[in-house]
């Protein structure tokens, strides 16, 4: 998809930039990269990009870094488009959660909302979190930033604090959400989530415990590695097995009974404890999501002190690419019929298992250069793949690493393998690709060919 340009001059543009806001449920597709321009050298202020998503204005930066090939996702919203696979695993969490968490009046308790922007604050996807200003999930190599104050969600944690100051206690958001990665059949720089939180007060916690009146939500004291500061150890130990459960019975209602399961521990910023699940799959042990009891510090700051909680995330793609046997990421994002016609199913819980197409053979081609002592990520090399190759590009995996003994210099040498999902690529289209990323890595990246 080709971005389209706009010209305007610079105070029109800050007269548009003030004047337009962010849709709450943004159209998909009105997505537009705009320059400013003017004929005074001297005004380098009045020489601004910006790019527009959803009618609305973003100045570039440092750090702005979205490329027009992750623009062109940008509100797609697979999850919302009936009978794609993202659509049909949504609607069984939904039918799961609609059906098994009721209220005292008979209704759902856990609220759902599948089309909030994927524009962000970095407050929203970072501060609000209580992730530190210097870790390391902030890096400019692992985000989209549309400038210093806006990116693209890596999270839908993003909108926990708001959607809890809103005053919900129990919901659901599935949403798009960007991260620069590696190339591999299981990893695509936008992918899609699944958010989980629910709230207790001291009542609904306790209530099936014996003398659970006597017991308590809070305490004074010190973390420690069973609790966190404030949260009994009642409170962290309930907490931790309604969630677990909550989660298995998520899981058993998506693939059945008898799936081998595991428990993890692991670290996240803004829950404590955390646990990832894996599911044991053609022999591996993947991982599916992670949860945790939230910080009480974060839950205080949206406006419920009165009450403790958990939260959870599912990875989309990787749940359905095990419950429906899809082998390649990439085919998510497939317009070819014979993907689309597999999931047109008269009932959310048929059974699909995915039929691949005719193989194509894949072309490989290597790709190797001295990088600079300083500035390179490797990320800004898997970007401009993507950037170029688009989904002609299935996999690009870094097979050796070089130091020159006198000079010191690091080479790094990339097998970049080449597999279209819907049809045969000729070695010419491929040597064309290949050529036009060899001559922009050392345009955009100061690497030096050894090609």
């Amino acid at each position: 998809m080709k971005i389209p340009s706009r010209i305007f001059s610079f105070p029109r543009f800050l007269k548009i930039l003030q004047s337009l806001h962010l849709p709450t449920r943004p159209a998909g597709g009105n997505v537009k990269q705009v320059r400013s321009k003017t004929s005074d050298p001297a005004a380098h202020a009045r020489h601004t990009d910006a790019v527009e998503l959803f009618g609305k204005f973003y100045p570039c930066d440092d750090h702005t870094n979205v490329t027009p090939k992750i623009l062109s996702k940008v509100g797609k919203s697979l999850q919302n488009q009936r009978n794609h696979p993202l659509w049909l695993l949504k609607e069984r969490i939904k039918d799961h959660f609609y059906t098994s968490y009721l209220s005292r009046h008979r209704n759902p308790l856990f609220s759902v909302y599948d089309n909030l922007s994927p524009v962000v604050t970095t407050e929203q996807n970072f501060d609000s979190l209580l992730i530190p200003p210097d870790h390391a999930s902030r890096r400019k190599g692992d985000n989209f930033y549309l400038n210093q104050s806006h990116m693209l969600r890596a999270h839908t944690s993003a909108h926990q604090r708001d959607l809890i100051r809103a005053g919900l206690n129990a919901f659901l958001v599935f949403g798009d959400v960007y991260r620069r990665d590696e190339i591999d059949k299981s990893h695509y720089p936008v992918f899609h989530q699944l958010e989980g939180v629910r709230l207790f007060t001291k009542y609904e916690l306790f209530a099936n415990v014996q003398h659970g009146e006597e017991l308590h939500l809070f305490e004074k004291g010190y973390r420690t590695s069973c609790k966190q500061e404030s949260h009994t150890l009642e409170a962290v130990k309930l907490l931790e097995f309604d969630l677990k459960q909550t989660l298995n019975k998520v899981v058993t209602h998506l693939f059945g009974k008898g799936l081998d399961t595991r428990w993890v521990e692991c670290y996240f910023p803004f829950t404590h404890p955390s646990f990832e699940m894996e599911i044991k799959f053609q022999g591996e042990w993947l991982e599916v999501l992670g949860c945790g009891i939230m910080e009480q510090q974060l839950v205080n700051s949206a406006g419920a002190q009165d009450r403790v909680g958990y939260a959870f995330g599912l990875g989309l793609e990787r749940l359905a690419m095990i419950l429906y046997g899809i082998p390649d990421i990439r085919l998510f994002w497939s317009e070819d019929e014979r993907f689309y016609r597999q999931f047109q199913v008269t009932h959310i819980d048929q059974k699909v298992t995915f039929q691949p197409f005719s193989k194509y053979p894949p072309l490989v081609n290597d790709i190797s250069f001295w990088i600079p002592h300083e500035g390179y990520e490797e990320n800004d090399f898997y970007d401009l793949v993507r950037n170029i190759g688009g989904d002609l590009v299935e996999k690009v995996a870094l097979i050796d690493r070089f130091s020159h003994p006198k000079t010191g210099k690091m080479s790094h040498c990339y097998r970049i393998t080449y597999r279209h999902t819907e049809r045969t690529l000729t070695q010419e289209e491929v040597n064309a690709t290949h050529r036009d990323i060899e001559r922009s890595s050392v345009e955009k990246l100061g690497v030096e060919g050894r090609f």
